[in-house]
């Protein structure tokens, strides 16, 4: 018979790198066509003129120019209004 007495599990050891998730051009700046802007969850920011959303909600260029932010009103589903920051390219 074993004289030891029985190891607890270790939890919460793992670990996942970050997403490097964030605003990656601000405004002001000068962006080509394609570029990344915005690599979010969710919609938290919205796009406007000069720009388009991919599948993870990145937001990307879609034309050469400079990188613009604006606060803007958005009605939510249940009709509550809520400011949200759009994303244009002028």
């Amino acid at each position: 018979m074993s004289h030891v007495k029985a190891g607890g599990t270790a939890k919460n050891v793992h670990d996942s790198p970050g997403q490097r998730l964030g605003v990656k051009l601000f405004g002001g700046e000068k962006v080509k066509t394609g570029q990344v802007i915005v690599r979010q969850v969710g919609m938290t920011k919205r796009p406007g003129k000069g720009t388009f959303v991919s599948r993870n909600y990145t937001i990307h260029a879609a034309k050469d120019g400079v990188v613009q932010f604006k606060q803007r009103k958005v009605r939510l589903f249940s009709g509550k209004t809520v400011r949200r920051t759009e994303v244009t390219v002028e």
